[in-house]
């Protein structure tokens, strides 16, 4: 509504009364249905609209031109409009009816002539699309939603992450929809997403549906944000933990701590400064006044990422090695903190399941 309603009141307002050609054209409002509707579309993609409508207006002007009956004139807009989109790789479906209305859309428009191209096609599609633009972003959708297949490795390595060395890789995918040889209204990224997840739930319906509280820590060991960092450090070296959850007064998670956090922040530059450096780093230097860190809140990681105790071991996975977390949170329906999760629970739980999953495919009889 906001999209078609600016478009049509700006464009009037800057083209003026004295108008030839209407200030706003119907395929507007297919183009609005793409970039509101489907925004992860490639056919809803700004250079795919911008690019689609203007050759098409252009090539529909030039037919309505040269071409006398307008049967004809329109078949040779459509036929020459297709090949240009995908030759130049913005196919956008409305942009076929802007061709048509370049053509069949009445004196008006003929007497523009190739100021159509920029008023009003050019002016509404920059006006929808700059709406696009922000509507979308500000309701949380990633718009122009760019290709991202590949997923960086969490310690910046040439490696592919973990989960995809055995599964399908993004260049599989790609060799796959250069064989279809057809346009798909989907973006290659988000089939991926699909297939990925499709995984995911093929392996949930294997292994069972054990869930965080089944294999998480219980007796967990956490701080405060005040919490000075030689206590905390004192608590990790006392417990031999990697990371403590920092919790409010409410047992809210609000961050979690680690033994990379404490190196981070002691400015380690070699492997001879590190007593001298985390023994600055921990010397308590109370009712001071300094850049120095000296409680937890100041160096740990926020927001830390949790999942509820309910949440299926499985969905732990792509956290766990593609993300490269090693100590998940577990909070209840409240978001109280009441577990913990690390790789090692999630290896321990994964071998346990499918192991009884095996016994019992082994003790099924035979099916004749």
């Amino acid at each position: 509504m906001l999209g078609i309603l600016l478009t049509g009141l700006l464009s009037a307002a800057l083209l003026g009364p004295t108008a030839t050609a209407a200030a706003l054209i119907a395929p507007m409002g297919a183009s609005a249905v793409l970039l509101f509707g489907v925004p992860a579309s490639p056919l809803a993609q700004p250079w795919s609209i911008t690019g689609g409508n203007l050759v098409s207006a252009l090539i529909g002007v030039t037919c309505a031109k040269f071409i006398g009956s307008p049967f004809q004139a329109a078949a040779a807009a459509i036929f020459f409009a297709i090949g240009a989109m995908f030759a130049l790789r913005c196919l956008h479906p409305p942009s076929g009816a802007v061709a048509l209305t370049a053509v069949l859309g009445g004196p008006a428009v003929h007497a523009s002539g190739y100021d159509f191209v920029l008023a009003p096609v050019g002016l509404n599609t920059l006006v929808l699309l700059l709406v696009a633009l922000v509507y979308n972003n500000a309701t949380g959708r990633r718009y122009p939603h760019s290709q991202q297949l590949e997923t960086a490795h969490p310690h910046l390595t040439n490696d592919v992450v973990p989960m995809a060395r055995l599964g399908f890789t993004p260049s599989d995918l790609q060799a796959v929809l250069k064989e279809y040889n057809q346009v798909l209204d989907v973006s290659a990224d988000d089939l991926a997403d699909l297939f990925s997840k499709t995984e995911m739930h093929a392996l949930r319906r294997v292994i069972g549906d054990t869930k965080c509280v089944d294999v998480m820590s219980k007796d967990i060991v956490s701080v405060e944000f005040a919490t000075e960092l030689q206590e905390a450090w004192a608590l990790m070296h006392r417990h031999r933990l990697q990371a403590l959850p920092v919790l409010n007064r409410a047992r809210h998670v609000v961050g979690i701590v680690t033994r990379t956090d404490f190196l981070r922040h002691a400015n380690l530059t070699d492997a001879a400064s590190i007593t001298s450096r985390m023994r600055t780093l921990l010397r308590r230097t109370p009712h001071t006044h300094s850049d120095k860190p000296e409680v937890v809140g100041q160096i740990m990681g926020s927001p830390a990422k949790t999942v509820l105790d309910s949440t299926p071991i499985v969905e732990l996975v792509p956290l766990m090695s593609n993300s490269g977390l090693h100590h998940v949170p577990v909070v209840d329906a409240q978001r109280k903190l009441v577990g913990m999760v690390t790789q090692t629970d999630l290896i321990a739980a994964l071998y346990e399941t499918n192991l009884a999953k095996l016994s019992e495919a082994r003790a099924r009889p035979s099916e004749m």
